[in-house]
């Protein structure tokens, strides 16, 4: 029987994501955030769980595109 060695992945060495970090809060953009999280939503990745009751900070104006949006495509009666 072989031995099985395993690697700890602990990220990537230099950062795919841009990000300026203070203690625990990260900020990136939503171009680069946006495309991970659909895609992990798409693929259907339990970690998403994890997250679903943590907060997010947005922009006023997202905030604003995200809400009208929400409200127009609510289905007619």
């Amino acid at each position: 029987m072989q031995n099985t060695h395993l690697k700890l992945f602990r990220g990537p060495e230099e950062t795919e994501i841009s990000h300026h970090v203070e203690e625990d809060v990260v900020t990136v953009s939503v171009g680069e955030a946006l495309p991970l999280i659909a895609e992990a939503i798409k693929s259907e990745r339990t970690w998403l769980g994890d997250f679903e009751h943590d907060d997010i900070t947005i922009s006023r104006d997202l905030y604003e595109v995200l809400s009208a949006y929400q409200y127009y495509r609510r289905p007619s009666a």
